[in-house]
């Protein structure tokens, strides 16, 4: 059984088919890439998987369970947890807390106060272990707004991991970070879900990435999924060459 399937997902705005009659699987334990061009649909249809936004018709399966019509935090308890391409995190607060919280949200201990985190040994234990998993332990007590935009990529997707996710997505993890710093990043990222066996899903433009760090490619376009297979079916795809780079495909 697929980890996640959807059926005919569909969500419009207007005359725009944004996703369009999707049928998107996601195996379980692979690193899968979703890329196209902008507008072709790749994040609304994250969103619409995630709950961020409401399916105009269609079916999403989560390992065997039908999440179509659940809200947010009933898929985030099912298991499914994503980042953002615009950082979302609380800059006011350090690296620690970052992590502590969705601990407590994840545990049901929301209404404790975050600086009670170093009073409960497990929530703290948990974080630590979390921050040292991402290469941030030593940014712990650093507010996360003054970290690098590296260090806020990698935090953004530790937060994500701090819920438990049998399902991650991870929405451009590379994006506005130097060439340099994107190596080290995915490294990182790819080492901690492929050890965990967590499943993840990425969101990516850039095509180095793609093709180093996943195991299969989706490609869509306006609203639909135009190709999919091994990063090197995709490379030799002649109509994903000529319809994202307008060149044809390498031999």
């Amino acid at each position: 059984m697929s980890l996640l399937e959807t059926h005919k997902l569909r969500k419009h705005f207007g005359f725009l088919h944004a996703v369009d009659d999707v049928d998107f699987i996601v195996e379980q334990g692979e690193v899968l890439a979703l890329i196209g061009s902008n507008g072709a649909g790749k994040t609304t249809l994250v969103n619409v998987i995630s709950g961020l936004l409401r399916a105009d018709g269609g079916q999403i399966l989560f390992h065997g369970t039908d999440l179509t019509h659940l809200s947010v935090y009933d898929r985030i308890r099912a298991g499914i947890a994503r980042s953002f391409q615009i950082v979302n995190l609380f800059d006011h607060l350090t690296s620690y807390d970052n992590i502590a919280l969705p601990i407590f949200s994840r545990e049901g201990k929301t209404r404790r106060l975050t600086s009670l985190a170093d009073k409960d040994g497990a929530v703290r234990q948990e974080a630590l272990e979390v921050l040292n998993q991402y290469g941030l332990e030593s940014k712990r007590n650093v507010l996360a707004g003054v970290l690098s935009q590296g260090e806020r990529k990698l935090l953004d997707v530790a937060v994500a991991h701090a819920l438990h996710p049998r399902l991650l997505f991870l929405d451009e993890p590379t994006s506005g970070v130097s060439t340099r710093e994107k190596a080290p990043i995915m490294d990182i990222i790819t080492s901690v879900v492929r050890s965990g066996g967590i499943t993840a899903v990425i969101i990516e433009h850039d095509m180095d990435v793609v093709f180093k760090y996943s195991d299969r490619i989706v490609v869509m376009h306006q609203g639909t999924i135009l190709a999919q297979g091994t990063p090197d079916e995709i490379r030799r795809n002649e109509q994903v060459s000529m319809t994202l780079l307008g060149a044809p495909a390498l031999t």
